[in-house]
Parts: structure tokens; sequence; C-alpha cells
């Protein structure tokens, strides 16, 4: 027997004129069918109707109990009684409270909590429930309830008693000791101190009337004081059962804990009386008999609409409208309906229709599923597979076998459909996306290769320097790796390259790789089939496009590529600008981006606490590290005399050769006094005594200001008055100081005249050493109106106090504040200079990480004063990384580098401090990244051993488990 061809099979419009007929026929039973659809339809929207008009009368009468309540606070709030501080005074208040709850007979109690945990209720007695519950006497109209208690928070008085419809008492306990209601432990008095509106609680049952209702509550915000009514919703069930069409309809309220609040039943009890609890409960949808409401709740909601459902064995239909919503609560209307109760017409009516038509479509079910199936089921199968194409899924094999011949012919040009726009996609996908350009190209011709079936293929990029064609990728295709070329033009490489592979393939297509500029950037080479389409104009236009979207993200990548080198460079250079702009800083923006990727490295492989969720794409890793090579940019415009300040005095050169100038003249002065003695016939030897003892004196003196010169961890109190009694010795001057001056430094000097020759203190502190800020004012301050990056930084008094006593006088370091400041400001620098670079979207952070190295987690950092939950983990670890840099640096002149213990004792004790991150210094300790950085660029005797558990002891952090995974 011959096999079928793909192509073979009945004509289908053979098929289509015999099911014409059949279609006829099924036309009375797909017409009554459709009736009642249409009438079961108009059912279910009528009841959905009837349900949504149901639930706006509801609204309307929960929102006159709600408002009604509301306004019963409001005004109880304003009255007088919120301010009273005795019980005897709120009794006068009694008929006022007893009026309000006569206007609105829904109030069941008014009361009133106190600061001091005094209490004042009056509750309504109408309820009968509540009087048998209370015992109340048969003339009793309301319950009081009262306490007062006194500053310290005793109980004064007591008072449970009952008032007859004139407000007289009938009978008071004040003697009972059983009642210490305190409203301050109520969850109403607590949330209502809490807000500055009314609040409401959840409904509930109240203990003494056995209503449903919920507790209104306001805070008087003049005296403190809690007002609150108890409002009972009782008459919503009663409401309910007048609004429900039939008795086969159900109608319930519910809250957002599921909780009964009304039914439209009345025989059905929404209380739970049970032994177990202390108080009788709202019974919740799961402990109704019928199921049908609990059911409703477990669906699916669709907005608003009328779903079906099965509940007690049967099928219903039901809604669950939104009825009242507060900041606290969230009321459901349930509105349910038996199926057979809802369509029992339509089931009658539709019956007789359903009988007749049977007998017709029974006769003609055998003929037309015999004729519908041989076309049917095929084309359900191709429906199916059209459906995932247009679903976007072009991954499928289609394969539909029929007996009708234009189904497996669509059936075979939509599978090579498919087939050649996944491949399509894959292209554009690789394209768009791959970051390797090699494994890109590679990807692209395998893809253009199953398109168009081509046997091999593949790749070659145009060098223009060397003027060569370099093999990028191929696939089943013997070619040579070089190709050399005489031109860049394509109409001479064409010939050049059909030359070199043609000699042993045939079919080859060639299709350039030409950029925006025209420019040849390479080649595509696939091998055809012999029955190709090569030489047809579709075929080639679409080569055409591939080729042009190829050669387009070439030259995009090799731009990126070209631009990302640019930016590195940029970086680079602007790094090794400001380490070689200070020789006792090099090295350290180069180093400091090291480090911080070791840590950041171990931070992304931590499974510990926070930074178990920690981890960087490829863009946030190439953003930190740009922000730390830049961390430090703002060093550009700082001083350098400021940032290598080894010594106090030290300006643009170290001032203690103008003191040491002094004291040699005040040397001199005593050897001139010496010989002006001898000459004047005094005692040569008393002379000769008082100049050694002067002159011993001024060596010891200036010793001592040379050595307070360099600076030190801290300087004693007695140091500064012994530097203060030495600068009040004085010497002459006889030459003016203020000519051969610069600009600058005349307009420092002061404006009264010099009048020579002057004594003068041997360490001044002169106006000429104050530098004002005048219009260099920086905008630091927190309040300062061009403050736009949210710096909050103390600003110093002046710009430069170069005072001599006043810089001799730093008791910690070199610096003084102004000077410290000027080093503070490179991260003002650092962040405004970063921040007004126009970064992409994936390096946006860059400013913020590189300005935060400096913030400490208690907010006492520099220059925003950011606190732990306001700074990323980068901007931690750059700071341990450039804290332990500059610790163990050792090309700094105003420091000792120290050891690795030494430097990471420090570490620990500003872990303690809450200045760096405990969580990043232990992964610090624990991965060992300090030991990798050190064998680099620690020098041997630098690198000693440490105790990890003696670290984090000081630290205060407990020993747990290792850090890494």
């Amino acid at each position: 027997m011959k096999k079928r061809t793909s192509n073979s099979g009945v004509p289908v419009r053979l098929i289509f004129s015999g099911t014409i007929i059949i279609s006829m026929l099924v036309l009375a039973a797909a017409l009554t069918l459709c009736s009642y659809l249409y009438a079961r339809i108009s059912l279910t929207q009528q009841v959905e109707q009837t349900a949504h008009q149901t639930t706006l009368s509801l609204e309307k009468q929960i929102g006159h109990v709600t408002s009604t309540a509301q306004q019963s606070v409001q005004l109880l709030a304003l009255n007088d009684i919120t301010s009273m501080t005795s019980t005897e005074e709120r009794l006068q208040r009694i008929p006022m409270l007893a009026n309000m709850m006569t206007m609105n007979h829904i109030l069941s109690a008014v009361y009133v909590g106190y600061e001091d945990g005094d209490f004042f209720l009056l509750r309504s007695l109408e309820n009968e429930r509540a009087r048998e519950r209370l015992s109340a006497p048969l003339t009793a109209q309301y319950l009081l309830q009262a306490i007062d208690r006194d500053p310290e928070g005793r109980i004064l008085s007591r008072i449970w008693g009952f008032y007859d419809a004139q407000f007289n008492p009938i009978q008071k306990d004040i003697s009972s000791d059983d009642y210490a209601y305190d409203p301050r432990s109520r969850p109403w008095y607590q949330s209502a101190q809490q807000s500055d509106t009314l609040i409401l609680t959840s409904p509930y049952v109240f203990f003494t009337t056995e209503e449903i209702g919920a507790t209104f509550a306001l805070r008087d915000q003049q005296h403190g004081a809690v007002v609150g009514v108890d409002a009972s919703i009782n008459d919503l069930s009663g409401f309910m059962h007048a609004l429900a069409p039939s008795k086969s309809v159900e109608m319930a309220l519910i809250d957002q804990n599921h909780w009964i609040l009304g039914h439209s039943n009345p025989e059905i009890s929404l209380i739970e009386h049970d032994p177990r609890l202390d108080a009788p409960a709202l019974r919740t949808t799961l402990q109704l008999a019928n199921s049908a409401f609990a059911k409703l709740l477990e669906q699916p909601q669709r907005s608003q609409h009328l779903i079906a459902y099965k509940a007690n064995n049967e099928d219903w239909y039901g809604i669950s409208l939104p009825v009242f919503q507060s900041e606290s609560q969230q009321w459901q209307f349930l509105y349910t309906i038996p199926k057979t109760a809802l369509l029992r017409n339509v089931h009658a009516n539709l019956l007789n229709q359903l009988l007749l038509s049977l007998a017709v479509i029974s006769i003609l079910m055998i003929f037309g599923w015999l004729v519908g199936r041989s076309i049917s089921k095929p084309l359900h199968q191709l429906s199916q597979e059209v459906s995932a194409l247009a679903a976007f899924d072009f991954s499928r094999k289609i394969r539909v076998s029929s007996p009708v011949k234009e189904i497996n012919i669509l059936s075979s040009l939509t599978d090579r459909m498919a087939l050649t726009i996944h491949n399509f996609q894959s292209i554009t996908d690789k394209l768009a996306h791959d970051p390797n350009l090699e494994r890109m190209l590679e990807q692209v011709s395998d893809h253009l290769q199953a398109i168009t079936a081509s046997k091999a293929g593949a790749v070659y990029l145009f060098n223009t320097e060397s003027q060569v064609m370099e093999l990028a990728t191929q696939t089943n295709l013997n070619c040579p790796s070089l190709i050399a070329c005489q031109s860049n033009q394509w109409a001479d490489l064409e010939i050049t390259l059909n030359t070199s592979l043609s000699a042993e393939h045939e079919h080859l297509f060639l299709t350039p790789l030409i950029d925006r500029d025209s420019k040849i950037l390479g080649v595509l080479v696939l091998q055809l089939p012999e029955n190709a389409l090569a030489n047809k104009k579709s075929f080639r236009r679409f080569m055409d496009e591939v080729s042009g979207a190829a050669a387009a993200a070439i030259s995009t990548r090799r731009q990126f590529e070209s631009q990302q080198a640019l930016l590195d460079g940029i970086i680079r250079l602007l790094a090794d600008a400001i380490d070689a702009k200070s020789p006792y800083t090099s090295g350290h923006c180069e180093r400091v981006p090291e480090l911080a990727k070791l840590l950041a490295d171990a931070a992304e492989r931590s499974q510990d606490g926070e930074l178990a969720q920690f981890s960087m794409t490829e863009y946030q890793r190439r953003e930190f590290h740009i922000a730390a090579w830049l961390h430090d940019c703002g060093k550009i415009t700082s001083p350098v005399h400021v940032v290598d300040k080894a010594t106090k005095l030290e300006t643009i050169y170290n001032r203690i050769h103008e003191i040491r100038t002094r004291f040699e003249v005040l040397w001199r002065d005593a050897e001139i006094d010496y010989l002006n003695g001898c000459l004047n016939g005094q005692s040569e030897a008393a002379l000769r005594q008082k100049k050694h003892a002067r002159q011993e004196q001024l060596q010891e003196d200036f010793a001592f200001v040379a050595q307070t010169n360099i600076g030190g961890e801290f300087m004693k109190t007695s140091d500064i008055e012994r530097l203060n009694r030495i600068a009040e010795q004085e010497w002459m001057r006889h030459f003016s100081n203020r000519i051969g001056l610069s600009q600058e430094e005349e307009q420092h000097l002061p404006h009264y005249p010099e009048n020579l020759p002057r004594r003068e203190p041997l360490l001044a502190n002169k106006p000429e050493h104050i530098e004002n800020w005048g219009e260099r004012r920086p905008p630091v301050e927190f309040d300062h109106p061009e403050n736009i990056w949210g710096f909050d930084m103390q600003l110093p008094a002046q710009a430069y106090n170069k005072g001599e006593l006043y810089n001799l006088s730093v008791k910690r370091g070199t610096l003084t504040e102004e000077e410290r400041f000027v080093i503070q400001d490179h991260m003002v620098q650092t962040i405004k200079m970063l921040s007004s670079l126009p970064f992409p979207e994936e390096l946006k952070n860059v400013p913020n990480i590189a300005g935060n190295h400096h913030e400490q987690l208690d907010g006492t950092g520099y220059p925003r004063g950011l606190k732990r939950e306001q700074l990323s983990i980068q901007d931690r670890i750059l700071a341990i990384a450039d804290v332990f840099e500059a610790l163990t640096a050792a090309d700094r002149p105003y420091k000792v580098a120290k050891t690795l213990s030494e430097s990471l004792q420090i570490l620990a004790f500003m872990v303690k401090d809450e200045h760096l991150d405990g969580a990043l210094f232990k992964l610090f300790v624990d991965s060992k990244a300090y030991l990798d950085y050190a064998k680099r660029h620690l020098k041997p005797e630098q690198i000693d051993p440490i105790n990890p558990q003696w670290l984090f002891e000081i630290a205060g952090l407990t020993d747990t488990e290792p850090m890494i995974s």
C-alpha cells in the first residue's frame, strides 16, 4: 500500500458540504440551549441586582447607627465631664448621660475613662436580659459604675448602684472591694489614646445585655480623658429579615473575622453560650448548621458578582459584598440562595423543549459524530498548536495527521513557521543580551543554519588594522582562520572570500556585516542546500535584516566596551591624581577597592543573618567597584598642607622655625644684657649666672614647644598652662610685617597703624591668623537653603585659625577644629562631584556608596549623620575597608603603621562604640579577608598573630559559627 504523503487526503470542501446539512439540524438544539442559558443568566442577574440593592439599604442602616453613635461620642467629648476630677462632680452629669441614651435607643452604655484611672459609667436597663443578669430592682432604670483614684493610683471610692427614672439612687454599694475596674488597661481606652480620631472596636456580645454591638471611643485632646459608648446593632437582623425576598434566601452580616453580626432568619441564635468561656461570644459562619456562608467565603471572589458553589451537598448561588469599612473594621454582606430554588421554574419550562429536541438530535448525533470526528479531531489538535503559537510558544514541534489534504499542508507550513520564528527569536535574544561577542556570534550562526537548513556556517570579523578576516566561529565548515584582504570594499572582499572558501565548498552564501557608518565589520557565511532560495529577493532581504541586526549588535558591543574602558581609565586617572597629589597617601585609592572587594565577596558567600540575603548583580558589583575607586575623589579639593599636616604649626611649611628664631633673639638678648651689665660695672659672676639660667630656661622652653608641636594622643591641661606661660614672654620686633606680602595676606592684616619697634609675645594668636568664611561659607548645615544633598555637619566659626598658641594647644593629633572640617569636607565634595555626574540608572548609587564610608551606625558620622538602617551593606563594607587600610598604611607622616592585631583591636572598639558594623567585622575576621590583603600590601613585621575570640569579646559580639558558607 502506498504510503500517504503530507499533501494527500480528501479536499476539505467535500467534507464541509456534507456537514452543512447536519449543522442545520443541530441548530434547533442550539437554540433550545441558548434559551435555557438566557433564562438562567437573567435569573442570576436579577438575584445579583437584588443583593446589591439590599446591600445599599443595609449600608444606609449601618451608616445611621454608626453616625448616631459617633455624634454621641463627639458631643460627650465636648462636655466638661472630661475635665472633672471627682465622682461628686460627675454625678451631676447623670441626667445628661441618661438623655443621650434615651434619644439614641441604640446606645447601651455611656462612660468616661480618665488618665489617673478614674472611671464613670451609666448603663441603660431597658433590656430585660440586662435586668436579670444584674438582679436589678423593679424600679431601676440605670446602673451607675464609678471609681475614684488618688494620684498614686489608690482607690478612694467605689460606686456600683442602681437609679430610677428620676435619677434617684435605689441601691448603691460603696463598700464593694471586688470592683476595681481600671479603664487604662482596656483595649478601647488604649486604642483611643493612640489615635487622634474616633476609634471603633470589633463587634462583640455585651456582657450585661447579651446584645451584639461595638464600642465607639474618642480621646479628649485637651484633658486626655477617653469617652465611649456601647452601640447595639441587634436591629440589623430584623432589618435583613424584612428585606429577604423569600424564605429560601439567607442573608448574613459578618466582620473581617467572620463573626456573624446579623442574620435574616430571626430564629437562628448568633450568640454562643459556651460554659468554657467567661462570657457569651459571637458565633462564626463555621458554627452554623448551614455551611452555605462558610463555603461562600472559601470561594475565590469575583468582584461584586454572583458565583456558584457547593455547600451541604447541594448547589448554591452566593455573593459577598463590602457593606461597611473603617480603619479597623471591614464588614461584609453575604447573600445566598439554593440553585434548585432559583432555577425551579426555568427547569420546568425548558423540560418540554428539551424532550422535543432530544428526538431530533439523537437521530442526527450518530451521523454528525462520524462525519465531524474526521474533521474536528485534527482541527482541534491543530488549533491547540496554533494557540500555543499565539501564546508565543514557538518551541513546539507541530505534527498533525488528517485525512483532509488542506489540514496536512497547514500543519507542515505551521511547523516551518514556528521553527523559523523560534530561531529568529533566539537570534534577537542573543544579539541583545549575550555579553560574550564570540559566543553570541556562534549561536547566531547556529540558528541561521537551522532557519535556512544550511549544512554549515561561519562568521568572520574584519580587522581594519591588519586588513584580514579573522574567523570568530564556525560549524561544520572547514575554513581558514585568517584570510588576507587587499581592500575594505565589499565588492573586492566578496571576491577574495569566494576565492578562499569556494575551493572546498559549494553553494556558499555570503552576506556582509555593515555598521551604521557603512564600514565592513565582518561577513556571515552559510553553505545552503541544493534546493535553497538563495536567489530569491525575499531570502536576500531576510539575510540583510539579520546581518544588519548582528552588525548593530557587534558595533554596539564594541562601543560599549570602549566606553567602559574609557570610564575605567578616567576613574583610575582621577584616583591616581588624588594619590599623586599627596605622596603620603599614595596607593590608598587603589588598595581600598581591593580590600572592599575581598569583604564583599565574603559577604555574598555568607549564610548568616542579614548577610544571608545579600547578593549583588553584575551591575551592582560594577557600581560598588566604581564607588570604591572614587570614594575619596573629593580629596582633589583638599589642601595638601592640611591633609599631610604632620606638626601642629605646619601650614605650607613648619612654622616651628619662626618660633626658634624668636628664641634665638631672646638668647641674644640674654647675651646683650650680660655684656651691658659688665660694661656698667656690675658683678660679672652674678651676670654670668643670670645669663646661663636664662639661656638654660630658653632651651627647656623651646624643647617643650618643639615637642608639643609634634602632636600626640592627648595633651595634658598642665602642658597647655605651661605653653601659655611661655607665650607670655616678649621679644622686640624692629621690622615691619606688612611689606613683601601677597594681596590675600594683606587682606587679613589689622587696620590700625603699626608702631615700630614693638614688643610682641613669644607665641601669639593674631587677627591676621583668622580667615573668615565670607562668601565661601559651604552649604553643609542641615537647615542651609542650598543644602540639597542632606548634609548635617557642624560648621566651625571661621574657615581657618592659624594662631600659633591656638594650634599648639590642640589636645589630640595635629589638626585644629577648622582643619578637621577641611579634612571632613572632602566627603562633601565627593558627594557633590559624583552627584553632578550623569550616571546611568544601574550606577545611580555610586555617589551614596562613595560618600557614606565615614558615616557611623550610631548616627555620629559625617557628612549626613546617617544611622545603621539608612546605610546599605555596601556602605558599611567600604567603611571597614577605608579604616583598616588607613590603620595599616605605612606611608602616612603623622602616624606609624599599625600591626594586624592593633588594627583589628581598634576596629573591634569601633564596633563596640557602634561606629562600624559588627556582623561585617566578624565576617572580616572569620573569612581572613584581612590576611589575604595583608600578604599583598603589609610589611612582614606588621603581620602578627591575632585572637579572634578576644576581638569578638572587645566588640561585644557573641561567639557564633563562622559566617562563611
